[in-house]
């Protein structure tokens, strides 16, 4: 249940542009619908942010800011099916002015001109490529991608942690988020079920890292910041996935946030409780870049 002023106007807004008819659209009607609910949305960069587009491991990304000795490589959501180096454009560049620290964002391949694993591919692709520490984070999808890519380099170069934000990590099922916000605003878990059949060409994909709820073994990955909004199917996802992390050892924390719907990061700047998230999400990056190079430089 929604009373949140702030938060209902956020939803009309969005809807006003992206209707909820658009998650089951065709794939470029969907991404008109999206692309046009984004530039609504996009606020101005930070005065002085130095942006630039460029390959990396042969994808390609936008750097925000100069490079530092750690970065921030940022995955965007969208189901897989939408969204890219614009959509989070802004985004990107507040988490660089802020956090202080060069932002990497990486424009992979989407759905369903590329079935997985083409997403987690190049990823992977981008991180092998960088010659520095990061910080991983992503929302929705690209939560779902920062916590692949923490498994699929598993007993290899880890990141210093990952920050994941409202991710699907392949739940479902029985999980009460799945049932009691089927209907909500911004995301319906029938859409989250279209957005599947998309990504995998309807092919049973047992995959863990495009299921990270079902790998075997979480040890040894990176500390984890989970952040998941309330009136959202994938909720229960991060609680899971943060539940899972800490019995295998491995620092996590989850956050919820109540009165909040799926992909709230666009009302950062109109609504009091999308802001404080916003801000927790900041510390967390911060907190894992400093507490990485400290261990770095211990060991």
């Amino acid at each position: 249940m929604i009373d949140d002023a702030e938060v209902l106007a956020f939803i009309a807004r969005t809807e006003a542009s992206y209707p909820p008819d658009a998650n089951t659209a065709s794939a470029a009607e969907n991404r008109a619908y999206y692309d046009a609910m984004c530039a609504r949305f996009r606020a101005p960069r930070p005065d002085g942010m130095i942006v630039t587009d460029r390959l990396v491991g042969d994808v390609p990304c936008r750097f925000y800011g100069s490079e530092t000795r750690v970065s921030v490589l940022y995955l965007h959501g969208g189901g897989f099916v939408v969204g890219g180096l614009d959509s989070h454009d802004d985004v990107c560049a507040e988490i660089a002015d802020a956090v202080g620290l060069q932002v990497v964002s990486v424009d992979y391949r989407l759905a369903p001109e590329h079935l997985w694993p083409a997403q987690i591919l190049d990823v992977e692709a981008v991180w092998r490529a960088l010659d520095r520490p990061a910080v991983v984070v992503g929302d929705s999808a690209g939560g779902m991608l920062a916590a692949a890519l923490c498994l699929s380099q598993k007993d290899k170069r880890q990141p210093l942690g990952q920050v994941l934000i409202y991710p699907g990590l392949g739940g479902g099922g029985n999980a009460l988020s799945y049932q009691e916000n089927a209907e909500a605003p911004l995301l319906r878990t029938s859409d989250v079920l279209a957005y599947q059949r998309l990504l995998y060409g309807g092919a049973l994909v047992t995959d863990p890292l495009a299921r990270p709820l079902s790998a075997p073994d979480l040890s040894g990955l990176a500390p984890a910041f989970i952040v998941t909004a309330d009136v959202d199917p994938l909720r229960d996802d991060g609680k899971a996935y943060a539940e899972r992390l800490s019995a295998a050892r491995v620092s996590a924390s989850w956050r919820n946030e109540p009165q909040l719907p799926h992909g709230y990061l666009r009302a950062r700047t109109t609504s009091d409780r999308a802001r404080r998230s916003f801000h927790a999400i900041i510390a967390a990056i911060s907190g894992f870049a400093v507490s990485g190079e400290t261990r770095n430089v211990t060991l």
